[in-house]
């Protein structure tokens, strides 16, 4: 199998590194404008380098890895769609939800997939959740609550683009409570505040920020999001039902620590980075992504997947602004 990839910054060389360590990838073809990249990847993984885009989708690649600039996702999506290659894209799907409803009119009906990077679905604490909730063993949920604490915050250029902590941040635990429990979102009340980084109030976001969520059933979800967390990189995920309740990421590298008498839990260097974090689901993930491109799957986090995540951003975002509940059809286009 040949892949190609868009993009060797951060998460792009992480990906190339972990697509070159899959048995089912015989070879890469990498472009980035950054050409010390490139040789980076060529050196450490035999790929093929190219100067852009369009060239990786002419190399004979079987699928392809988006993880360029968000401005450049739509069309690079829309031209290896055009090809009728099978494409992994990191999230966001675009800079904003009308330019994402775009990409969906665009590729539905195509037949070809498009898989969008929500990590957590790889996450082996979070996978065995969705099960405990699927099989029934917790009983009807009542409560859930998701948390994502990130150590330090982003760099002021990243934040002045990113849209908001809604929709860069809290997102991902937006995607994962939904897929956990398989339910909707109807309704949502944000809200948010600045007790560090100046920079950020002056981009006009919060560096903090809860939003209570109302789902189809009844079950009502917590989601706690910060950019200051001194203590390392916390992602958390509480389910509660009328049988039992269960926890995803309550492991002895927590970065939270108990002032109970007599309890070293957790006792593990905590969590710094999400790459730390999610290591071994962003491998899992790439895996699922080679079983898409070879056809024995079909995409485990679509285009409308990612929508959705984004519909209940779009809502915190508005309700955070106006302090007022908003429900998801206000903002559904």
């Amino acid at each position: 199998m040949r892949i190609g990839i868009m993009g060797l910054g951060r998460i792009g060389a992480f990906h190339a590194k972990t697509l070159a360590g899959l048995d089912a990838v015989d070879s890469l073809v990498v472009t980035d404008p950054v050409t010390a990249a490139t040789a980076s990847a060529v050196e450490q993984f035999g790929a093929t380098a190219v100067d852009s885009p369009e060239a990786v989708l002419a190399a004979g690649v079987d699928g392809v890895v988006i993880a360029a600039a968000t401005d450049a996702h739509p069309g690079l999506v829309l031209a290896a769609v055009r090809a009728g290659i099978p494409v992994f894209c990191e999230k966001p799907v675009a800079r904003d939800v009308k330019e994402s409803v775009e990409v969906l009119r665009a590729v539905e009906g195509s037949g070809v997939e498009v898989h969008i990077g929500y990590n957590r679905r790889f996450d082996a604490g979070c996978v065995a959740a969705r099960r405990a909730v699927l099989s029934g063993e917790l009983g009807d949920l009542h409560t859930v609550r998701s948390t994502t604490l990130d150590p330090a915050p982003p760099p002021p250029a990243y934040v002045a683009v990113s849209g908001g902590i809604f929709r860069d941040c809290s997102v991902h635990d937006f995607d994962t409570v939904r897929w956990v429990t398989g339910h909707e979102v109807v309704e949502v009340f944000a809200t948010g505040g600045n007790r560090g980084a100046d920079f950020i109030r002056e981009a006009g976001d919060v560096d903090t920020a809860s939003s209570l969520l109302t789902f189809d059933d009844g079950t009502i979800g917590v989601i706690s999001n910060s950019r200051h967390n001194a203590r390392g990189y916390d992602v958390r995920l509480e389910l509660h039902g009328m049988t039992d309740s269960i926890a995803v990421g309550l492991e002895d590298k927590l970065p939270l620590r108990s002032v109970e008498p007599g309890v070293t839990f957790p006792a593990g260097t905590p969590h710094t980075f999400f790459m730390d974090r999610f290591a071994a689901a962003y491998r899992a993930e790439l895996t699922a992504f080679t079983e898409v491109v070879a056809g024995t799957r079909g995409s485990p986090c679509t285009v409308a997947d990612a929508l959705e995540a984004s519909w209940i951003a779009e809502a915190c975002t508005l309700s955070l602004r106006e302090h007022r509940p908003v429900r998801i059809e206000e903002v559904r286009e």
